[in-house]
């Protein structure tokens, strides 16, 4: 395991965790269309950051798309009646699953999803530059 991925996987956890915090503090303190935007969009980052920790070298574009595409896909699967189901059942899987379908939902993913992907590329980015002019020593 490299370098950068011993590091990558702990910020991972630390920045969802985070996400996770903002998220709930939120909910907590707040109530309306704040809640309900950044809730979307606080999920997505969360699932960008576990994405990125499965997957510490996956390039931010793909990793940002599988963020959003899960997103979409919890969603819509909210259209049928198990996720419903499910979170009447456990606050857990309400939490993971929600209860119903919201088209401001599907928006608001990406709101989540693409600030920590272009945050992601313009880091990698940095990075190789800096090792790119780094003069190797024989």
């Amino acid at each position: 395991m490299s370098f950068a991925v011993r590091r990558i996987r702990p910020l991972m956890v630390v920045s969802a965790a985070g996400f996770t915090g903002a998220a709930f503090a939120i909910r907590a303190t707040m109530d309306g269309p704040i809640e309900q935007y950044s809730g979307a969009a606080l999920s997505a980052a969360i699932v960008y950051t576990i994405v990125i920790f499965i997957w510490p070298l996956m390039s931010p574009l793909l990793a940002g798309s599988a963020a959003i595409v899960y997103c979409w896909l919890i969603e819509f699967a909210q259209l049928t009646p198990i996720p419903a189901a499910l979170s009447e059942r456990s606050s857990f899987a309400r939490l993971l699953l929600g209860a119903q379908f919201d088209t401001i939902d599907v928006a608001w993913y990406p709101v989540g999803a693409v600030p920590l992907a272009a945050a992601h590329w313009f880091l990698r980015a940095r990075t190789r530059s800096q090792a790119d002019l780094t003069p190797v020593e024989p």
